[in-house]
């Protein structure tokens, strides 16, 4: 049995054993109850009533024993039974016996009923690994032995058939095993489940969920006294799948973290796992950045460092990084939670100190504070005022309040404890974003609950309740879906059933726990408790007990042996509760002040952690419940407690597994000694009794598990019962009944309910084999009809066949009958002459003749031409053979030179030898000198050892007298104990006076306090003063020492940096282009900041601008309404006029008085004329010189305001400048501040240790150096001669293991030739692919063409809308003329006259008041002017701006140019190169085919001189063949590396084609450049145009608002423009740099590549020269040693030559290398432009639309303009309906008026449609510009493409090289790995041998020191003073061990008596 399946599978032979099964039938063997075992078996030997006598099977003892305690034992069939539900005795003894013996066989999971019940192993079981889940994926449960994976399966399979959620619930004790079986859980999920076929190769996704589970033990888990890695928190892991089974996503949501344990710990536990993991496996590096320190520096690491067995920190620290990378977190958020893990320790180094003569807490050392402050980005005054100082809310003020020690200390552990919190909390929410981060829809779920199991402590606390609060309602959801819901079942479908009472009805224990009212739960007591001011916990528990007291399941304590508070009985038994600081922790309080800085920290980590400060429970809700009555009322609900949460989370959880198809785990603990292979008997029982086990396993025999729907049934198992149910309709239930009846079942076995078929475990599996073996017969039998279907239709197949072959025997037969009768031949002649029937044929036969010519035509035409190809081919071919002749020529020359050489090195190879035999010789005499000097080596090992036993009688010696010492230390340590002790009583004594004194003195001080107080304050006053102006002092001389410290610095610096500046030089030159880029980047960053402003600023005015010309609008309508009513009131006074004048006509006859008086008020009338005419003409030269003077003022305004602006730039730089050398000042105080703080503080400490080591070390060197100088000497003797043992050894492996390595890297030489022919035919496959590419880039310029049109489509639609709009604006100027025509209908109608002389009274008035309204409407429409002007000039600037920005760009166009013609100039080389390179490449493929042919030659000849080996000279000629050889694969392998370097320069090819496009592209690019130019310096034009246009307009009132209008749109036009031109030029500039950093990714690449081709080179040169002496070595020893000489020599030439080559080959790369360099800035800057083309061309295209979309709003506005002249005309109309009754003289004056009127009307329309015909002129430029720019943007994009795809073949290039070197890096690999396997071999040689030394020395000393006891003893003996019974010690001690004799000799001598 295989050992997966030893834990797996029970051992069958030892179960099936027929003597167990004959014992248990005669003995009668029962279980009997043990205290100790907790059942033992024995067997029953009598009955006597109720009791029995009983044998004890083990002890053989007869024990009396009642009936009812006596249990039945199972058949010893049943043991180690994988269902204990199949048991036939089931009772507790039964269950522990199968669980114990399963256990101790190694059979750790057991099923029961529906459950699985885990005992946890304490060590690693093979039984985890991806061949076991292999085996269990898709088995039934009863097809393979218990599993978690079986479990597992079960679930996911029946999620994917009945589409129901399922959950695994893990529960037992702490240490039970449920994280490692959650663990186990989803790694059978993450393989199952997965989306990738290949499961070996798991997704991204499947990683991260594996990966989750590190992280959360990393920073949630910890060490425990049960258990090595026991979570502190719960979590329910929930794994989403979508409807094909694969994982989707998956969520996990965490309860109650056990966050105290982070400040504090129990003895021998640890606090969570990463603060160990942080401490010993960071980096120096790391370790500096968190400012990390040892262990035992921090003070919530109670315990220091507790180190677990069998665990690294180190590594556990590097998995759980390497987990967060693969979770993506990135680095940044790694560091700030490492950050927050360092800072909680931190925290915890902070001491407070109570001061003198108050309660205050005062932090005498805040370095501690520092480091928190650095690591959290915090201030630290801020920090410690937060702390010492908090501010509190009092009513509506806040107050500062003084904190106590206590308060502080209990401030930053709750700060500490919520800091590492909030970071778990995120971290869960981190882990939760990567695994749902997949869009898929998750169809379904399994969810996976691992939670604490019940905590039963000696006083339990508030975590422990909620802990147990969680099992009881786990507990009672088990009962539910086990117990109470069968028996629900069978009640429903009317099954005969006798209820069960379980007796484990939990619903009062939780209703104790929960219960919201009537009477209240503990949870409701204690958040009531919360709110009120004054409550404690005190006060609480008398809460409990008064509400709670009668309760069945609670438990008030004794008074006086009791410390709980109260007790509760849980289903797993009593637990006792103490409730301290219960309100606290429910509240989980916090200081505010602090948690206000951290949300305001510089850290962005720490501030997202802490960025709902609003939610927590301030130190004012606190401090309120001991001092201020009511104020913790004031935020009710604004935050919630711990224990409301917590309910909320667990009741959400119920509720989703109540909705899921819970699978239950059940975890054991076998023993508290974490033993493997032990089970405490009662612990298991108590787990059994508390988990329910063995009531599940009760209900699940007594029950019907298996159930089945009727329908189905029928479907499913018909096929058994084929004539038992009738023909047509039938009853489910009837049919059933019919289908049981013939399958002849027994009753027992099943029950008919309702809907269901009810079957007892087994029934169904049966039924299922036999339809397995029905339907196996049913396709027998119908394969057996196919096949004979298929016989008789091959049978029907022949028989044709046979039929056709007799009908052509008979033709044939016949026509040999016919074939020579006379009259047949004569009717076969004539037949063929009848002309009637030939003529037709003959047509046929010559229009065939004629196709058949002119194919033959067209053949020929065609070979003519493949002839044509053909000779030219033959030409070309015959020109390459005559090059090919005269290289071939030229080798021979070169072989005939090589064989004069290789002639006169077989001379120097026969001197050589001679040599080598003399050396042979002298080797000879060296052994033997080497020999004698072992001989004198051994002497001396002699001596040595004497001297090293007298050096042990030394020490034992000292040792004696250190335990002398010892003793008297203990006895000084003892009595400094005692002294302290008194010493602590002397200070409490002391203590309690200073309380006295201090309460008679503050009595004191109340009083005297009154009369001094103003002193007081005095003396501080001046105290400070003084204070003040000496720290002044002190500063100003620091700063000045500083100042002078930075000056020396600075000097040095200066020297320093010209230093570095002078070896840094190269470097600067290579950066000075990305420095040039990155300043381009900082400049448009400033530009796009100004531009921003001005934005803002224009958008401001623009606002200010819309609504003056709003109120403008208002004040029009109001001007038009008084103008109308001044006109009329004109008209009126005329009219008078008239009137009077026909008066004084009619009294021409008065008298001459009358006349004067006539001719008086004409000449008044005229001088009243000429008065007004001469005010009107002064008027309009006052505004004229008015508005001049404005203007100039405005103007003289506008350049003040520049200059203004100017020098406010320049000084805000100033001032910036100065700010930022202020906070350097600043910051370099600090620092050094700090730092000189910290080193003083550090030298104090370093000279005390310093002079403490001083003395120690003194004292030990004293006594080392008499000892160490003496074994030195003997272990510098013993290493040099084990040293040369050891290289002797070494040597003979490694020739070994040579011998194997070379063979196989010939092997791997040859299949890296193998990949480089598969490389270039792949070459030749892209080169089809491009081709292929091209036509497809031909076929998307038809599609953009037709889109073009389209486009065309669009706007010919577009031009017809505006000509609809303008017929509409027609006819609105039509409905207005026919109004003005009823108009003046209606005015001639007017009468009544009366009232006109009031109306014109009023209207006067008003037209004054109107006068001085248009005076300050004039002034403001002025200052608007101005404003415009403004606008117009800022327009203007921003013009020259963009001008002086075109000329850039130009110059960066002129400056490509230039490079673009250098890299012209260098492709032409590069080709001429590359044609050079080609013809070498031929002539040296010709080269090595020759040199093949003649290494076949040699190779022959070389066995024939093998063969015969007679003679001297032989061997020389085969030695120079075998050369030959070698240095011919020499010459392979260079011509191999030359055909690697000439595919790295067809790289280099395609990269220059790349250029040569791109440069083509530049040219077009300009091109574009120039005509958009030119389309700018026009738009500038129309610009200028519009600008004046809009200064003519300004002057008219009508115009002013369209005008205005116009240029606001305008404005925010160019605005958008620019803002999309920094956004476009920002966005290119950082795709530029992006590929940049690609590209230098690529070129590192392609270095390493070529490192590594050429670390290739140099292996199998290496390979070569070991081949060489590996068929040296196949001939005799001396021919060896030749061979080696030789080898050697040729390795030194070899090694020069190519140390030549290499050099050479270094310039050329790095040549190479500079001008791959230039290329690839030159490629990204030519990307760069591109993409800027093509954006602005998408900008312009937006641009074209929104200005469509402004025109339409125009027109719109014109109509809105039209209709508010409609309305005022109704207006008029109005008021003339006022002026009916005027009288009829007044018409004519009137149609003046309408004549004027009409004729303002059409200047107004005549306006707009000039208006119209600009927005058409405008519509159709932009419509050209759009189709310019569509143009642009096709052919940029077709570029782009190209571009693309060129980029695309150099990556995969670059993919291919990486293969070949890690196919090379692997091999490197391989070879190492041999050298450390031969290394390690020679290290364990050394080793066994020390070992035997030591052993030898250890047997000498015991020797030595026996025999100096025994000497001892005898000279005792002599003397004659050891007693009688000391001498029998003696004589027994004789063969004890050696350090019994060293204890024995240690104890004192006894006095004789």
């Amino acid at each position: 049995m295989s050992d997966p399946n030893k834990y797996l599978y029970a051992d069958r032979n030892l179960i099936n054993n027929p003597l167990a099964q004959a014992d248990w039938a005669s003995k009668k063997l029962v279980w009997v109850p043990s205290e100790r075992l907790g059942f033992e078996a024995g067997s029953v030997k009598e009955e006597r009533g109720d009791e029995c006598m009983v044998e004890l099977a083990d002890s053989g003892k007869k024990i009396r024993v009642n009936k009812d305690d006596i249990q039945k034992m199972n058949p010893p069939k049943f043991s180690k039974v994988e269902d204990m539900a199949e048991l036939t005795c089931l009772n507790e003894a039964s269950v522990l016996h199968n669980l114990k013996e399963r256990y101790y066989s190694g059979l750790i999971y057991t099923y029961s009923g529906l459950f699985c019940v885990v005992i946890n192993p304490y060590k690693n079981l093979p039984i985890y690994s991806e061949e076991i889940v292999d085996m269990y994926k898709g088995k039934k449960k009863h097809e393979m032995p218990p599993h978690i994976y079986a479990i597992t399966d079960i679930s996911y399979r029946s999620m994917m058939q009945d589409r129901e959620d399922q959950s695994i619930l893990c529960t037992g004790e702490s240490g039970a095993g449920k994280t490692e079986n959650t663990k186990k859980v989803i790694q059978y999920l993450a393989h199952v489940a997965s989306s990738h076929k290949n499961k070996k190769d798991q997704g991204e996704l499947e990683k991260q969920l594996l990966q989750a589970n590190p992280i959360l033990e990393a920073f949630g888990n910890a060490k425990t006294v049960k258990n090595d890695n026991s979570s502190r928190f719960g979590k329910f892991i929930r794994i989403n799948f979508d409807v094909n089974g694969y994982i989707v996503g998956a969520n996990i949501e965490t309860y109650l973290l056990e966050k105290s344990r982070a400040i504090r710990q129990a003895r021998e536990e640890r606090t969570f796992h990463i603060f160990y993991y942080l401490l010993t496996g960071a980096g120096d590096k790391l370790r500096a950045e968190l400012l990390l320190e040892n262990y035992n520096n921090y003070r919530f690491l109670s315990n220091g460092n507790v180190t677990i067995p069998g665990q690294q920190d180190k590594d556990l620290f590097a998995e759980t990084m390497d987990a967060m990378r693969i979770m993506s977190i990135p680095e940044e958020e790694q560091i700030g939670m490492l950050k927050v893990v360092a800072s909680v320790l931190q925290l915890g180094n902070m001491s407070f100190k109570k001061e003198r003569h108050t309660d205050q807490a005062s932090m005498p050392d805040n370095t501690a504070a520092q480091k928190v402050c650095h690591l959290m980005g915090m201030n630290v005054t801020d920090l410690t005022r937060a702390i010492l100082t908090p501010r509190i809310k009092v009513g509506r003020d806040y107050v500062q309040k003084a904190q106590t020690q206590e308060q502080a200390e209990f401030a930053v552990e709750a700060l500490a404890k919520a800091t590492y919190e909030r970071m778990f909390r995120w971290l869960v929410m981190r882990i939760n974003k990567a695994l749902d981060k997949t869009k898929r829809q998750g169809a379904s779920f399994i969810g996976i609950l691992d939670i604490a199991g019940f905590e039963i402590f000696e006083l339990n606390s508030f975590e422990q309740l909620c802990i147990n609060y969680t099992n009881e309602k786990l507990q009672q959801l088990f009962n539910h879906t086990m117990f109470i819901l069968e028996q629900e079942e069978y009640q429903r479908e009317g099954i005969e059933w006798s209820f069960i009472d379980f007796g484990l009805d939990l619903q009062p224990c939780i209703d104790l726990i929960e219960k919201p009212a009537s009477p209240p739960g503990i949870l409701a007591l204690l958040d009531e408790e919360c709110w009120f001011p004054k409550a404690t916990d005190k006060s609480f528990v008398e809460k409990v007990l008064q509400e709670q007291g009668t309760h069945p399941k609670f438990f008030k304590p004794k008074k006086l042996k009791d410390e709980a508070d109260f007790c509760i009985i849980h289903y797993a038994g009593k637990v006792d509760y103490k409730a301290d600081e219960w309100l606290m922790k429910n509240m989980d309080p916090l200081n505010d002040n602090v948690a206000s800085l951290l949300n305001q920290s510089t850290d962005k980590f720490v501030s997202e952690l802490w960025k709902d400060v609003d939610r927590i429970v301030g130190l004012d809700k606190v401090s309120g419940m001991s001092e201020m009555p009511g104020a913790f009322k004031t935020r009710k609900g604004m935050f919630r407690t711990v224990g409301q949460l917590y309910k909320e989370q667990l009741s959400k959880l119920m509720a989703t597994l109540r909705n899921t198809n819970p699978n239950f785990v059940r975890c054991i603990i076998p023993n508290h000694e974490k033993k493997a292979g032990k089970l405490d008997p009662h612990l298991v029982l108590d787990q059994l009794r508390c988990n329910g086990v063995l009531e599940g396993i009760r209900i699940c025999r007594q029950g019907f598990p298996n159930r089945i729907v009727f329908q189905e049934f029928r479907q499913r198992y018909e096929i058994l019962t084929p004539n038992a149910i009738p023909k047509g309709f039938m009853d489910g239930k009837q049919a059933c009944v019919l289908m049981i009846k013939s399958l002849e079942l027994d009753p027992n076995l099943y029950r008919i309910g309702q809907s269901k078929v009810f079957f007892r475990a087994g029934v169904l599996a049966h039924l299922e084999e036999e339809r397995d073996m029905k339907i196996t017969d049913i396709i027998i039998t119908f394969q057996a009809w196919c096949r004979g279907y298929l016989a008789r239709r091959a049978f029907a197949k022949r028989q044709q066949q046979l039929t056709a072959m007799k009908v052509i025997q008979r033709n044939c037969a016949a026509y040999l009958k016919l074939r020579n009768w006379q009259w047949w031949r004569l009717f076969t002649k004539v037949k063929p002459l009848l002309q009637v029937s030939r003529q037709e044929e003959e047509m046929q036969a010559k229009d065939e003749e004629l196709s058949k010519v002119k194919e033959k035509q067209l053949y020929t035409q065609k070979q003519l031409q493949d002839l044509e190809d053909q000779h030219h081919q033959l030409n070309a071919e015959k020109l390459a053979l005559q090059e090919q002749l005269q290289a071939e020529t030229e080798l021979c020359a070169e072989a005939e030179e090589m064989r004069s050489r290789l002639a006169a090195k077989k001379q120097e190879l026969e001197e050589i030898l001679h040599d080598l035999e003399a050396r042979v010789e002298e080797e000879e005499e060296r052994a033997s000198q080497l020999t004698s000097e072992r001989k004198r080596l051994q002497q001396n090992i002699t001596d040595l050892e004497q001297q090293l036993d007298e050096e042990e009688a030394a020490r034992q010696k000292l040792q004696l007298d250190k335990v002398t010492m010892e003793a008297k230390m203990k006895k000084f340590e003892e009595d400094v104990m005692v002294l302290e002790d008194h010493n602590i009583k002397l200070n409490k004594e002391k203590k309690m006076l200073e309380d006295r004194v201090s309460e008679f003195t503050t009595n004191l001080t109340e009083e005297e306090e009154k009369s001094k107080s103003l002193q007081k304050l005095k003396t501080k006053h001046e105290a400070m003063i003084t204070d003040l102006e000496d720290r002044l002092r002190r500063e100003e001389k620091q700063r000045q020492e500083l100042e002078k410290n930075r000056r020396k610095l600075d000097g040095d610096l200066t020297e320093i940096h010209d230093q570095i500046a002078d070896l840094q030089a190269q470097v600067k030159e290579l950066r000075a282009q990305l420095a040039k880029k990155e300043e381009e980047l900082q400049a448009a960053l400033l530009r796009i900041e100004d531009e921003a402003a001005q934005k803002n600023l224009a958008h401001k005015k623009i606002r200010e601008m819309e609504a003056q010309i709003s109120d403008l609008q208002d004040d029009l309508e109001i001007e038009r309404q008084s103008r109308s009513k001044a006109e009329k009131h004109r008209r009126d006074l005329g009219e008078e006029l008239e009137a009077l004048k026909t008066e004084l006509e009619d009294t021409i006859d008065s008298t001459a008085a009358q006349q004067e008086l006539r001719a008086k008020r004409e000449t008044e009338v005229a001088q009243l004329k000429k008065s007004l005419e001469d005010e009107a003409r002064v008027h309009e030269q006052q505004m004229v010189d008015i508005r001049q003077k404005h203007n100039q003022a405005f103007d003289e305004l506008n350049e003040q305001l520049e200059q203004a602006k100017r020098n406010k730039v320049s000084m805000e730089k100033a001032k910036q400048a100065l700010e930022s050398e202020k906070n350097e000042l600043t910051i370099e105080l600090q620092g050094l501040m700090q730092g000189k703080g910290d080193s003083e503080h550090r030298r104090k400490k370093a000279e005390a240790q310093v002079q403490e080591l001083l003395l120690k070390h003194s004292e030990s060197e004293r006594q080392r150096l008499e000892l160490t100088d003496k074994v030195g000497k003997m272990q510098a003797e013993l290493e040099n001669v084990t040293g040369l043992l050891s290289e002797v050894e070494g040597k003979s492996i490694k020739a070994t293991k040579d011998h194997s390595v070379l063979e196989s890297q010939l092997q791997d030489v040859q299949e890296v030739l193998q990949e480089e022919t598969r490389q270039k035919l792949s070459v030749a496959s892209r080169l089809r692919q491009m081709e292929d590419e091209q036509n497809s880039l031909r076929e998307q310029l038809e599609e953009e063409e037709e889109a073009k049109r389209n486009v065309e489509k669009q706007l010919q639609l577009a031009q017809s809308q505006l000509a609809d709009f303008k017929k509409k604006v027609e006819q609105d100027s039509c409905y207005l003329e026919s109004a003005e025509e009823g108009k003046k209908r209606v005015q001639r109608e007017l009468e009544a006259t009366h009232q006109r002389l009031e109306e014109k009274c009023s209207a006067y008035d008003k037209m004054e008041k109107t006068k001085t309204r248009l005076q300050q409407e004039l002034d403001d429409m002025v200052i608007d002017q101005d404003q415009l002007r403004q606008t117009v000039s800022n327009l203007e600037k921003k013009q020259k701006k963009f001008d002086q920005m075109l000329a850039e760009e130009k110059n960066i166009s002129a400056r490509y140019a230039e490079e673009r013609d250098r890299a012209e100039a260098e492709a032409r080389e590069k080709e001429t190169r590359a044609l050079s390179l080609t013809r070498e490449l031929e002539s040296l493929m010709d080269l090595k085919d020759e040199v093949d042919r003649n290494n076949k030659l040699l190779r022959a000849e070389m066995e024939d001189l093998v063969s015969s080996k007679d003679d001297v000279g032989k061997n020389v000629h085969e030695l120079e063949k075998s050369k030959r050889a070698m240095e011919q694969q020499l010459e392979e392998m260079k011509t191999q590396l030359e055909e690697l370097e000439d595919e790295l320069q067809a790289t280099e090819d395609a990269k220059l084609r790349l250029e040569v496009n791109l440069q083509a592209m530049k040219a077009q690019y300009e091109r574009d450049l120039a005509g958009r130019d030119e389309m700018g310096e026009e738009k500038k034009r129309s610009l200028v145009k519009q600008v004046r246009e809009m200064e003519m307009e300004l002057e008219d009132e009508r115009k002013q608002r369209s005008a205005a209008v116009a240029s606001r749109k305008k404005l925010e036009l160019d605005l958008k423009e620019l803002e999309a031109g920094i956004d476009m030029a920002n966005k290119n500039r950082e795709e530029a740099l992006k590929q940049l950093k690609k590209l230098q990714a690529q070129m590192k690449e392609l270095i390493r590549e070529l490192d590594d081709t050429r670390m290739s080179r140099e292996d199998i040169l290496a390979q070569s020269k070991e081949n060489e002496k590996k068929l040296k070595g196949m001939e005799a020893d001396m021919l060896q040693m030749q061979e080696e000489v030789a080898a050697a020599e040729r390795a030194k030439r070899q090694a020069q030559q190519e140390r030549d080559e290499l050099q050479d080959e270094m310039n050329n790369q790095s040549s190479k290398n500079a001008q791959i360099a230039e290329e690839r800035r030159r490629l990204e800057a030519r990307i760069a432009q591109l993409e800027e083309e093509l954006e602005e061309e998408q900008c312009s295209t937006e641009l074209v639309n929104d200005r469509l979309k402004k025109a339409m709003l125009q027109s719109e506005q014109m109509n809105v303009e039209l209709a508010a002249e409609r309305s005022s005309s109704q207006r008029v109309e109005g008021s003339r309906a006022q002026l009916e009754r005027q009288n009829k003289e007044l018409k004519l004056k009137l149609q003046e008026l309408e004549a004027t009127v009409k004729s303002k009307y059409k200047a107004n329309m005549a306006a707009l449609e000039a208006k119209l015909a600009q927005m058409e002129e405008q519509l159709d430029m932009e419509t050209r510009e759009r189709q310019s720019a569509t143009k642009l943007v096709r052919r940029t994009e077709k570029k782009l493409k190209e571009v693309v795809l060129q980029v695309e073949d150099e990556r995969r290039n670059t993919e291919q090289y990486k293969d070949q070197a890690d196919k090379l890096n692997s091999r490197m690999k391989q070879l190492k790995r041999q050298l450390e396997e031969a290394e390690e071999e020679a290290q364990r040689a050394n080793a066994y041998r020390r070992k035997l030394q030591r052993e030898l020395e250890d047997a000498t000393e015991s020797a030595d020191a026996m025999n100096r006891e025994v000497s001892s003893l005898k000279s005792k003996l002599r003397r004659g003073e050891v007693p009688f019974t000391m001498r029998r010690i003696v004589t027994r001690t004789g063969g004890e061990s050696d350090e019994d004799a060293e204890a024995k000799s240690e104890t004192p001598e006894p006095k004789p008596e």
